[in-house]
């Protein structure tokens, strides 16, 4: 596509050349574009338009249209000796693109640098519709949502464990008069185990002559004492283990309420969903089609209207009239000949039909609008039955999960209890061993190696529990004594969460300020009558405070003919000074975020609503900041314009 040249100056070097290939109603263009002011001279349907999507193509947007008799369309821009080459598709999920872009991310470009018809933020005012988020778009202000947001929820955190340590500071004296009675309890258990010992001991001293003739029942007895300890430990793990599976089965009934009170999510209804989504985007598409249907109907209905004019004006001076008296005729009323019917119609009813087309592809476009808002709404119902479902499941498995382990709970104390009641039957055994083995001089023994064991193993449990509740005591109290640092930690959090939002406050108030003071030297040097000021006014509709539903409102100041002034809104405006309106507001956005600084170009399209002399002023207002302005103008517009500034006639 391009020519190979080296050695070229830095002056040449600066200029853009632009070449496109099969880009909405161009066929082949190749045009160099100097830094300034360039100015796409031409009436309706000269590809103008196409010219300027083209230069927003190889930037990195993919609002462009591919020639209608063409697969693909390519793009290729060499600017400050680099190359960029996009490659542009139309397919059933909209337009594509591929190849390496100007600019990495083109979403403020679109916002405030590609001006053209379609531009969101001259349809946004033009709508009325909110600001906030397109003023803000490029400023970072996500991060600092994002973190006020983390902030929020650590604070949520601490202000729940401040909570909790407040529950366990109200529990501590219970804890601790529950560690005195069991201190309490383990002295008396001592004391009687003290005792039931020295009873044992006085015994057992006098059977130390029987020592020999007693060994079966020393062995007896020390078989009872082990089997005795092996079924207390047996019966402690039962315990135990009940207990867990009441933990189990208070949690499995939690999770049941929870699955009770959560609809199954509807797969028909989702299937449902899918259906009108995959239908609503073929409406889309199908809109979409249409409007560049329309717009290349409209295009070639301009160019045969154009093709008559010329073409009549020859014959009449081929025929020996003066171009003054074939144009007298021409206004008196010309014919052309319909390309569909061929019969001689009026020009005036050829362009009343074009301009019926033009209404009929802006109902296209707010038809696509809408199916854009429609997908929003099934897409959001579609997420939410979605999550329903998965929630669904997620609660199906942690049950199952829990049933499989409430059965193996069961069955291990199935299994527990056997063993303590084949346990039990062998301490019986023992024991009636035990009791035929003495005889007079063993008398009271057996009764107190029990009374002995007894004691040893509930002194064992409370000494444990004492543990279990001193331990429980000293978190308390470790817990309780990071209260001071945890409400430090909290009010710090708190004064990040109002220190951010203090900065996106100033961030916001600063944005908006630079757009008042770029629109008020907009319409300055733009000198309208009737129109005294516009600017933007946050503003919170709630009154809370926290900034999270702040409105941007767009205030008019109207100047009567009597000299006074008033306040309007944009729904009050006429159709053209609401596109004056958004072409200011839009290049305001384009100097208040310097977007210069990134982006070297500035399109400017369908500024019919503003009149040559403005343009002019508005056109020169703005090159002083952007390195390339590129302006799509009627030929009456141009001449207006300052003469130095490069033209391009043909595309």
């Amino acid at each position: 596509m391009w020519p190979d040249t080296m050695g070229m100056s830095q002056a040449s070097e600066s200029v853009a050349h632009l070449g496109v290939e099969a880009i909405g109603g161009i066929d082949a263009a190749d045009i160099d574009i100097r830094p300034g002011v360039t100015v796409l001279v031409g009436r309706n349907a000269t590809n103008r338009t196409s010219l300027l999507q083209s230069i927003t193509a190889a930037c990195g947007s993919t609002d462009v249209s591919v020639r209608g008799d063409a697969d693909s369309g390519e793009v290729q821009l060499r600017v400050d000796g680099e190359t960029y080459t996009r490659t542009v598709r139309d397919g059933e999920d909209g337009v594509s693109a591929s190849g390496e872009a100007l600019l990495s991310e083109p979403r403020t470009a679109e916002l405030f640098a590609f001006l053209l018809e379609a531009n969101p933020v001259r349809r946004a005012v033009a709508r009325g519709d909110p600001l906030r988020e397109l003023i803000l778009e490029p400023i970072d202000t996500e991060s600092i949502e994002a973190e006020i947001a983390r902030l929020r929820e650590e604070k949520r955190e601490l202000d729940a464990e401040l909570e909790t340590v407040g529950e366990l500071r109200e529990r501590l004296p219970e804890l601790e008069a529950r560690r005195e009675r069991l201190d309490a309890k383990l002295e008396r258990k001592r004391g009687e185990l003290k005792e039931k010992r020295s009873e044992l001991a006085a015994a057992s001293e006098r059977l130390e002559a029987e020592r020999e003739r007693s060994s079966e029942l020393d062995e007896k007895l020390a078989e009872l004492n082990e089997k005795r300890k092996t079924l207390a430990e047996v019966r402690s793990d039962l315990d135990i283990e009940r207990s867990a599976i009441e933990e189990i089965r208070a949690e499995i009934a939690d999770l049941e309420d929870e699955r009770a009170d959560l609809e199954d999510a509807p797969v028909a209804r989702i299937e449902e969903l899918d259906r009108q989504l995959a239908f609503v985007r073929d409406q889309k598409r199908d809109a979409e089609a249409s409007m560049n249907d329309l717009q290349r109907i409209i295009q070639f209905n301009e160019e045969m209207i154009d093709g008559a004019n010329l073409d009549l004006v020859e014959e009449e001076v081929a025929d020996g009239d003066s171009p003054e008296a074939v144009t007298d005729r021409l206004v008196e009323g010309e014919q052309v000949v319909c390309w569909t019917c061929g019969t001689e119609v009026g020009k005036a009813a050829v362009e009343s039909t074009v301009a019926r087309l033009r209404e009929v592809r802006q109902e296209e476009l707010q038809k696509v609008d809408r199916l854009d808002d429609h997908l929003d709404e099934l897409e959001s119902e579609r997420a939410k039955l979605k999550r329903q479902r998965d929630r669904a499941e997620t609660i199906d498995r942690q049950l199952e999960s829990l049933r499989s382990e409430l059965a193996e709970s069961r069955e291990r104390v199935g299994t527990l209890e056997s063993r303590a009641e084949a346990l039990a039957d062998e301490v019986d055994d023992i024991e009636q061993d035990v009791e035929r083995l003495q005889d007079q001089t063993y008398d009271g023994l057996l009764d107190r190696q029990e009374a002995v064991d007894e004691l040893e193993f509930e002194a064992e449990r409370l000494r444990e529990e004492r543990e279990t509740v001193d331990a429980e005591i000293r978190r308390t109290e470790k817990r309780v004594d990071e209260r001071a640092d945890l409400e430090a930690q909290r009010d710090a959090v708190q004064e990040e969460v109002v220190e951010l939002r203090r900065r996106v406050k100033r961030t916001e108030s600063e944005a908006v300020e630079q757009f008042n003071e770029r629109m008020a030297e907009l319409l300055d040097r733009l000198g309208y009558d009737n129109i005294e000021r516009i600017w933007v006014e946050p503003r919170e509709p709630r009154g809370d405070g926290d900034g999270t539903d702040r409105v941007f409102d767009l205030h008019v100041v109207r100047t009567a003919p009597d000299g006074t002034t008033y306040e309007d809104t944009v729904d009050h405006l006429s159709e053209s000074e609401r596109e004056v309106t958004g072409i200011v507001f839009a290049l305001a956005g384009y100097l208040a975020h310097d977007v210069y600084e990134d982006v070297p170009f500035l399109l400017l399209d369908s500024l019919e609503a503003i009149d040559s002399e403005r343009i002019a002023a508005l056109v020169e207002y703005v090159s002083d900041d952007a390195e390339y302005v590129v302006a799509a103008l009627l030929p009456e517009d141009a001449q207006a314009l300052d003469d130095d500034y490069d033209r391009v006639t043909d595309i």
